[in-house]
This record gives C-alpha cells, sequence and structure tokens, in this order.
C-alpha cells in the first residue's frame, strides 16, 4: 500500500527553470498574483449542493479592492484562454474567489459566468512549486491531455481540468448497470503506466478526475491527473503507481474482475508506446525540459537514493544506480521506452 507520511518541500521557480518557461511562453507578465489575493477581509464556508462543507471558503474583499482585483482576475481569465484579447471577454464577470484551506498549498479557484447564458468555469492561482510546474509540463507533453498554465515570479495561473472527481465517480458511478467495466479497467492501467514512466506520484481518487464522453453506442473514460506536486519528489517507486492507493481499490477490484493479466500487458505496452511517440514529436522540447530538471533541486538526498534502487530493482537496469538527481533518474525512466 502506498502512504506519503511526511508533507511534501515546496520547491522555488529557479533560474533555469523561469528560462525554459519564457522560451516556450509560459512565463508571461500578468496583472495580479496570490499575494495579492491573501488581502481579503472575510470568509464563508462553501457547502455543496446537499449542504455539506466542501472546506473550500468563499472569500470578500474590500469595496475599495474589489473593482481592480476582478478586473485583474478577469485580465488573467483571458490570457489564459484567449492570448489577452480582453474583447473576446465582455461578457463574463467574477462570480466569486474561493479558498481551499486544507490543500498544501492552498489554492484559490476563481468561477468566472458568461452573463448571457450563466456557462461558467474555473481556474485557479498558487503558490508557484518547482516540483508542480514540471509535473504540468510534462503532463502535457506525454500525456494525451493539453494543459493549459501560465507563471509569473512565484505565482502559478492552471486552468481547471473538468472531469468527475475520482472519489466521486467510485461512490456514484461503479454501481452502475450501464457502466463499461473493461473500458474503465483499461483506462486505469494506462493511466497507471503513464504515472509510473514518467514519475508523478500520489495519484490517489482526490487527485485526478474520470472524463465521460458519450458516442454512439458506448461511454469512453479518460482519467486525467488534477494534482502534480508530487512530480519526480518521493523516493519509493509504490508512490508513482496509483494501482498501490487504498482509495483506488474499486476501480482496481473491477479491472481485476473484468480483464486478463495478458490483456494488461498489452494495455502497458501500447501506453508505453504512445508515450514514446509523444516524445519523438516533442524531442527538442524533451530535451530542454529534462536538461532542466538535471541542472534543479526538487527533492532530497535520501528520496533519490530509494528511488533510483528501487528503478534499478524493477528493471534490473544499472543505469539508474548512476543518477544523481530527479531529473537524472526521470531521464532513465524514460529511456525505459
Amino acid at each position: 500500500m502506498a502512504i506519503i507520511k511526511k508533507k511534501k518541500i515546496p520547491f522555488l521557480i529557479g533560474k533555469g527553470l523561469c528560462n525554459f518557461l519564457k522560451n516556450h511562453n509560459r512565463y508571461i507578465d500578468i496583472p495580479i498574483h496570490y499575494s495579492d489575493l491573501l488581502r481579503y477581509e472575510n470568509e464563508i464556508p462553501l457547502y455543496d449542493f446537499n449542504g455539506e462543507d466542501t472546506l473550500w471558503k468563499t472569500v470578500f474583499f474590500s469595496q475599495s479592492d474589489m473593482p481592480s482585483i476582478y478586473e485583474s482576475l478577469k485580465q488573467i481569465y483571458a490570457i489564459l484562454k484567449a492570448s489577452g484579447n480582453i474583447s473576446v471577454m465582455k461578457h463574463l464577470y467574477i462570480d466569486r474567489v474561493d479558498l481551499c484551506t486544507y490543500g498544501n498549498t492552498q489554492p484559490f479557484r476563481v468561477r468566472v459566468v458568461n452573463k448571457i447564458n450563466d456557462n461558467f468555469d474555473y481556474f485557479y492561482i498558487k503558490n508557484a512549486d518547482a516540483s508542480r510546474v514540471y509535473g504540468l509540463e510534462l503532463e502535457d507533453i506525454l500525456s494525451p491531455n493539453a494543459v493549459s498554465y501560465l507563471v509569473h515570479q512565484q505565482t502559478l495561473i492552471e486552468e481547471h481540468i473538468a472531469g468527475v472527481p475520482g472519489d466521486q465517480f467510485i461512490r456514484d458511478y461503479l454501481g452502475d448497470n450501464k457502466l463499461n467495466k473493461t473500458r474503465i479497467g483499461k483506462e486505469f492501467v494506462k493511466f497507471n503506466e503513464r504515472c509510473f514512466v514518467r514519475l508523478l506520484g500520489d495519484m490517489h481518487s482526490s487527485n485526478f478526475v474520470i472524463v465521460l464522453t458519450p458516442d454512439f453506442e458506448e461511454t469512453s473514460y479518460r482519467i486525467r491527473a488534477i494534482d502534480f506536486d508530487q512530480q519526480s519528489y518521493e523516493g519509493r517507486k509504490s508512490i508513482y503507481m496509483p494501482q498501490y492507493f487504498k482509495q483506488n481499490n474499486a476501480i482496481i477490484q473491477l479491472g481485476i474482475e473484468s480483464i486478463t493479466p495478458e490483456t494488461v500487458k498489452q494495455y502497458q505496452i501500447e501506453e508505453r508506446s504512445l508515450i514514446a511517440n509523444r516524445m519523438k514529436a516533442s524531442k527538442e522540447r524533451v530535451k530542454e525540459l529534462l536538461e532542466t530538471m538535471k541542472a534543479d533541486t526538487i527533492s532530497s538526498a535520501e528520496n533519490i537514493a530509494v528511488l533510483k534502487k528501487d528503478l534499478y530493482l524493477h528493471y534490473n537496469s544499472p543505469k539508474f544506480l548512476n543518477c544523481k538527481n530527479m531529473g537524472e533518474i526521470l531521464e532513465a525512466s524514460l529511456g525505459t521506452l
């Protein structure tokens, strides 16, 4: 069973990572930063449709601060979604700003609403952590999912990743007779393989969502990570394998019942091939990112020592033992494809 025993240490955005982000148009000047949102004056608990406390709090700013803060948030949304073209955002307004009080980074979530049709969207403002930024970039390159995010100084802006939270899916969907167990099992195997190869940890059911797409005959499923704080940080290899988190046991059991070991192996090979193809398509970008990671500090010496030994035993490959940092370990892991 995978259990994280210690709180993760955040790492600041260094010069090397900053240069990488600038080279790829991720580092952009923004009108408001995380620290500015800490000037809120009041807060109230945010409840869901069932009247249960979400552990988020809606925050309120002073009457003198609110107009400029909300206008700045609207500009950030325009930068994130429309390359800064504020004219296409004239029908939007900021409905509320929520603060997550239980997470490590305590992010702000901004709700944006279209006044014409009441359609809404979210984005997040967080204290930047280098591990998370590396995780977002690797998700954009190596997964089937595009990710939109921006960084300026030590503030991180992230788009909202829509989907049914994994724990809610397990609670509300797994008992549905129409659920295609084979498709869910297949997607979890592929998700598990993606996380392990690119060393994204802590993927228990609260840290991923499941996107359901109805087709003319069946519904397809895709599991998407939504938390990237544990990118290439922990030491034990089990932390990078969602199959070892007890919160995911219900999906794992479903897969055991519907997929044979031979089929699991086939799906693993397929996913590794897809990752390899994505790497080839972004060869220079991957190389630049890995060089940046190798020159950066994003974990402890203890975690590095444990992980390279675990992966050496897993792959029976001595090249892991020569790794000096997490960037080199990730490079070696991707080299197994």
